[in-house]
This record gives structure tokens, sequence and C-alpha cells, in this order.
């Protein structure tokens, strides 16, 4: 049976929980596969807008079961949270799954998190602070602790034990912070055991067995291709795998069992925190002057561009092809999902960047140097926009002004994809389907 892959295909914040909530209810399993409470996105229930960390979108359809993958990391103390939010709502999490391999979020791990990026000064990431790295760096060098660690008291104090022994040396001695004793760890995580155990499954073999039953499977990505611990601008990166093929590792699901990857984009483009954004309209506080200014502004006011987990301000700049196409190789997207274009409403005319240029050569694709990405100025290509048209009732490509479908078109052009699915503003019935199928 076909799956997909839902995939972020810029910074992150293209829009993916409205996507994914529009789309949960056609699949029998929605599965989380990377990141943690790092990332968050908005779904809509009822007439309220509720913000996820960790569940998955799936939670909100009774057909769906909402699966939390072993390449995710968990914060359990969000992760209850979270839950006690949704019943709250009346939306039960009794169909919730959890693999046991995912790993946990220690406390030590949200120190460590905190403590490395106020030492990197100027030079700071801009993580989330909530331990994010510092758990998937403990995986990698094997002393991570598990979900299925909890089911044993004796193994989870003897690995509590062993990661102490590494942690609380780095803890003191190099950030001079408080250190941890075994007992204060399992005094705070073991009573989250009961909880995971009600969730606890198999999940690497249950989505196996579904896909060999007739059930199809929606992977649901966090962050965005350019975030991605390989493939983005690294080191101004999250610390997993949120490219398509991630999902394979982040759930035991093979690669040939995925039969097409959904790129969400923004019309535009925006990114939280540091690091290299060759379209950026520069904020005033940021030095930005004039149009440049005046036009991130409006979008960032306009978009409401405020991160859903830290409500940062977000950068915005114009659409950058160079990056589009990158990400539609790395992932191999086979439909791209258009958020926001109603948002471009409120310009005369729209630049899109075409290629780069730095040091008098041009690159049509994305760098492999980080110092020519960090020096490289966008060439545009500038279109007229449908200033002053509302858009927002449109229910047919048909029916958008005739430079919004060209923007459109050109973008399809740019990037070798088909728009498959074009979102006109927020809600759910403002979204117009133009070729999408799950099938």
């Amino acid at each position: 049976m076909p799956s997909t892959v839902l995939i972020g295909a810029q910074w992150g914040d293209e829009g993916k929980g409205k996507i994914t909530d529009l789309i949960a209810g056609e699949y029998d399993y929605v599965v989380r596969y990377q990141g943690g409470n790092n990332a968050g996105h908005t779904v809509i229930h009822g007439d309220k807008k509720l913000a996820l960390h960790l569940i998955p979108s799936g939670v909100m359809y009774e057909n769906a079961v909402p699966v939390i993958g072993n390449g995710v990391v968990i914060d359990p103390g969000v992760l209850v949270k979270e839950m006690a939010m949704l019943e709250a709502e009346g939306v039960s999490c009794s169909r919730l799954l959890i693999s046991c391999d995912a790993h946990i979020i220690m406390p030590y791990h949200k120190d460590l998190d905190g403590a490395s990026e106020k030492r990197l000064g100027k030079n700071q990431i801009g993580t989330t602070k909530r331990g994010i790295g510092p758990c998937y760096q403990d995986k990698m060098a094997r002393r991570g602790i598990r979900v299925q660690d909890l089911l044993d008291e004796k193994v989870f104090r003897m690995k509590v034990e062993a990661a102490l022994s590494q942690v609380n040396p780095i803890l003191e001695k190099v950030y001079g912070l408080h250190t941890y004793t075994v007992e204060e760890i399992i005094e705070e995580i073991a009573p989250y055991s009961s909880i995971f155990r009600q969730h606890m499954a198999e999940t690497t073999q249950l989505l196996n067995d579904a896909l060999r039953e007739g059930k199809n499977i929606l992977f649901e990505g966090a962050q965005g291709t350019l975030l991605d611990i390989d493939h983005g601008t690294y080191p101004f990166v999250t610390s997993s795998s949120c490219c398509a093929g991630g999902a394979a590792t982040g759930t035991g699901v093979g690669p040939t069992k995925i039969t097409k990857v959904l790129g969400i984009q923004k019309a535009y483009v925006t990114r939280v925190g540091s690091g290299p954004f060759p379209t950026e309209l520069r904020f005033p506080e940021d030095g930005g002057e004039g149009e440049e200014a005046a036009a991130g502004e409006l979008l960032c006011s306009v978009g409401h561009e405020y991160g859903v987990t830290t409500g940062r301000k977000r950068r915005c700049g114009w659409f950058d092809a160079v990056i589009a196409r990158y990400a539609a190789e790395v992932n191999g997207i086979t439909d791209i999902a258009l958020t926001k274009l109603d948002v471009l409403s409120e310009f005369d005319t729209l630049k899109v960047c075409v290629a780069y240029e730095c040091d008098g050569k041009r690159y049509d694709y994305f760098p492999m140097q980080q110092s020519v990405l960090y020096h490289s100025k966008p060439i545009y290509e500038e279109l007229p926009g449908w200033k002053g048209v509302d858009i927002t009732g449109c229910t047919s490509f048909e029916e958008l002004p005739e430079n919004a479908q060209r923007y459109i078109e050109y973008i399809e052009e740019l990037t070798g994809v088909p728009c498959s699915i074009i979102s006109v503003a927020p809600d759910r019935d403002q979204t117009i389907f133009r070729g999408w199928s799950s099938k």
C-alpha cells in the first residue's frame, strides 16, 4: 500500500501542521519519525487551534493511529502535559503508540543544552535549549536511555549510573553546574514508566505488518530540509535527520515502501535562529533598511511569523528556488504543498531567487562550501503581484488571479515538481487541491 513522507522543504515553519492535519485523515497510521519538542505545529479542533510538539496529528482522527517512532527523542514531562491538554479538549490519546526504542530527554540534557549555547556567545546556533542535541549526542555515544529501559528498574538504574559517570564531570568542571545523583534522576523519571507502559509498542514490526495488511502510512517530519543534520546549513541545524530518508531510519520501514514525498514550501521563506539565509529581508533591528526592511516586516506581520515552540520572530525572505530544487533532490519530492500564498497579496511585485552569485560565479545549485553560501547574493526574477485581490475564498486553481497562477507555475518550472496542494489561508477549507492523492 502507498505510504507518504511529509517533509519541510525549507528551514522549517513552512506550515506542515496545517497540511498534516488536513490529510492525516486519509491514512491509517500517522508517524512522527525524528526530532523532539523543539518543533511545534498547529492543528484545528473545532474552533480552537491546538499546538502539538510531540504527538502526531493523527491523534485528531479516530480512524488514524498516531505513532511516535524510534527516531524521536521524548521529554516525558512535555508528552504527559500534551496528552492531558488533548484529553481536556476531548481528543483521546488512547490510540497513541510509542516506540520502545525512542530515547528519553533527561534533566541533564536540558542543562547541557543551555550551558553549551550560552558558552558559544555570538556564535550561538539558536537551539531551543530543550535538550534535544545532548540527547542525540548520548544516543550516538551509546549511553542514551530509551523508553524500554523504564520497564526494568534494575536496568534503568544501571544505565543512569553509567550516564551520570560521564555527564556529571562535564556539568561540574566545564560548566560549573549542579550535578545529579542517581536517586534524583530516578525520582523524577521513574513515575512516567506507568504512562509509557500503556502506550509502548514494537512499532517497527507493527508498521511493517500494517503495510502488509494493506494499510497506508503518513510519516510526519519536523523542522525542515535545511535544518537536517547532514544536508542542512551545518552547523546551524537540528540534531536529527529531517529529510525523507530519516523516515526509514526513524521508524524501521524500508525506503522501498515509501511511494510519495510531499514537500511543504511556504510561498516565501522564513527561518528561526542563526545561520546563512541568502534571500533574507533584514528587519531594521538587524541592519535592514528601506524597501528591504519594509518587505521583511510586512511578510512577518501579515504572515504572523512567530515560532510555535519558541515564540521567536522569524527571519523572512523571498522565495528561494535554489533551496527548493535542492530539497526536491535530496528528498525525492513528488508533490509540493505551497502554503501562505495569501500573504503575498500585499505586494505589487514579487521576487523569486533563481540562482546565487558569489565572487563573480553563478550558482544554480546549492553551494557545497559554507563560506560560499554565507557570501552568496541572490539573483532575482521579478514577477507581477496581485496586490489587493483577496484569494482566501478561492477553491480552485482557475479562480486564482492570473498573476498568482503564473507565480505557482513558475515555482513548478524552477523545481520540476507539481504544486498539488495550495493553501490560501489558515483554515482547513481554505485549501486548493490540484491533483493531490494519497493513493
